[in-house]
Order: C-alpha cells, then structure tokens, then sequence
C-alpha cells in the first residue's frame, strides 16, 4: 500500500519546510573562506579527488564579500525571483566547523543576522566536529532551525580511500550519532557512479546509511568537474557514468531501500557548463524530478517499499523485476 506521506511517493524537503514554516522557505549559500583538513595537510593534501568547489558554489556566493552583504543580497533576489519571505543560511564551500569554536560562533552569528533568517545549515566533514561545535549548535537550535550536513560520500572504505577523503566510514557513523544525541538536524550527502562501486554496491549504501539517525539525504549522481584530479584520470582513461536514463531508472532502486522517514533534499548533482566534462543530459532540473516521479508512478513503487528486508531478498526482488 502506497504510504501518505506524499503524492511525489517519497518525503519532499521543500513539502517539510513549507509544513514546518507555513511559507516559501528559501536556502541562500555562503562563502566563508573555509579550508578542508585534507587539503591543508592535516590528514591528507589535493582534497577529494572529484571536488572542484566552484563546480557547486553559486557564482554569487564565490565572491570574497563580508557575510551580511552575502545575505541582503540573496535575500533580495530571492523574495523578488522566488516571493520567499524566509530564509536559511547556508554554510556551503570546503568544511564550515573546521576552525576554533569562537570564531565559528562570530561567524555563524553575522549570518544570522537578518530578522527574515530562520534557520542555519552547515556543510561539514565528519571528521570537523566535536563536543565543543555541538554545544554551539545546540544553543543555536534554541532560537533558529538548525542543520548540520555531513558528506558521507560513501558507506565504502575502499571508495573513501579511493577518492582521498582523509576518513573511514566508522568516523561518518560516529559523527551521525553524536550530533543526533543533541537533539540536532543531520543531513547526509551521497555520491553515487564512482567507478570502482558496482549497482549493487550502490543499492547497499541505502542500506547502510538508513541505519543512520539522519533526517534529510542528498543524493548526487557523480560529476567530472575541470581542475580535479578525477578529472585527469577520466580524460586519460574514461570510466562509465550515469546517463539520464539510467540514473532515472536507478533513483526509484535507491529509494526504496532507503528508512521511509528520511526527506530527501535532492535527487540529482549538478555542475555549472564551463566547468562540466561529463555527463551532459542537457535536462533542467525540472525534467529530471518530474522523470523520476513517473517512474516511481510507473514502477508502483515508493520510498521506503523495501526498506528493513535482507540484502538477499532485495536482490531477489531486483533480479525478478529486471527479468520480468
């Protein structure tokens, strides 16, 4: 049976905030200047190797300007483009808890300014978190709707490994867990087609990660974006990635494994055409929701439909749907 949570056949961010809020809730993306430790050497130097940041930072958030001019200006643009009345600040570029605490605090506080604010996400690493940031979450979620996103990228070590993230996967769970205990928000982010990752190693992530305490997922097909070291290896040597059919067919695969209760902020990546090499579907985001949308419809299927049986048996079940 079809559960209620939506017509969509899966949880809806935008459908959360607008339950939560009673209006159009908007995100506006910061740059803060921050760094990653596996780029400055503390754990590993050249960052991940698929991540050139420009290739998902809004050209207006580049731009070396003081936070509260950062903020007056989206929010302008916004409430015109878009008539949304309020708004979360988002924390986006590099890893925005890697600094001391006080600093971050001074931070987080300019950002938060603006009387039309109602919320703060902060795009992190788990390997950037401790007692002291989650205290300062913690008070922050008094007053304001407090987020703290986590790149799990993958639930494989061999991957993470790969793709030099600097951390196992035990450090993602241990990071979930600890931010969830303060009563916080978590949100994951997800990146799946990494070459050495099998369909089914992919299908497994859902898996893994339903075992999270996590409220919101982003999910990203894998981008090959200029000036990234996966880049040169792709142009050496080209490795499969999803074309529009095939990540259209494989989203409903993915979310049917997933906790029914997660809500799921993003079904498809992106990156900016001057800095895409591949895969170029050449589809409006539009299209490539209202595509997945029909074939949940046409699968009647739904998020959550396999969630909680055995690997085996959604192996099964998958095998006989894509024989019958």
């Amino acid at each position: 049976m079809l559960p209620t949570f939506s017509k969509l056949r899966y949880n809806s961010y935008g459908n959360f905030l607008r339950e939560k809020f009673g209006t159009r809730v908007h995100k506006i993306s910061l740059h803060a200047g921050f760094t990653c430790p596996n780029r400055d050497g503390t754990v590993a130097v050249g960052g991940c190797t698929y991540c050139n940041i420009d290739s998902f930072t809004p050209r207006a958030a580049r731009a070396k300007v003081p936070l509260r001019e950062q903020v007056q200006t989206a929010i302008a643009y916004l409430k015109k483009r878009f008539r949304a009345n309020a708004f979360i600040v988002y924390f986006q570029p590099y890893s925005n808890t890697y600094a001391p605490v006080e600093y971050l605090a001074q931070l987080y506080a300019e950002a938060l300014g603006h009387p039309e604010i109602v919320g703060i996400s902060v795009g992190t690493r788990p390997d950037c978190i401790d007692d002291a940031k989650l205290d300062l979450f913690e008070q922050l979620s008094r007053d304001y709707f407090v987020t703290v996103e986590y790149g799990i990228e993958s639930v494989h070590d061999k991957t993470l490994r790969l793709i030099n993230r600097g951390h196992d996967y035990a450090c993602t769970v241990r990071a979930f867990q600890q931010t969830a205990a303060r009563g916080l928000y978590v949100c994951g982010h997800v990146i799946l087609g990494f070459p050495n990752e099998s369909a089914e190693q992919m299908l497994t992530t859902a898996e893994e990660i339903s075992k999270l305490p996590l409220h919101f997922l982003k999910i990203h097909n894998l981008h090959i974006v200029r000036h990234t070291e996966m880049a040169r290896t792709y142009l050496e040597k080209p490795f499969h990635l999803f074309s529009f059919e095939e990540w259209v067919q494989f989203v409903p695969r993915l979310l049917e494994r997933l906790h029914p209760h997660f809500i799921i902020e993003r079904l498809y990546g992106g990156a900016p055409r001057d800095l895409l090499i591949a895969p170029n579907w050449r589809k409006t985001g539009a299209e490539i929701i209202h595509a997945i949308q029909q074939e949940l419809k046409n699968r009647n299927t739904y998020q959550g439909r396999l969630y909680g049986r055995s690997q085996k048996e959604n192996r099964q079940e998958t095998s006989a749907a894509v024989n019958h």
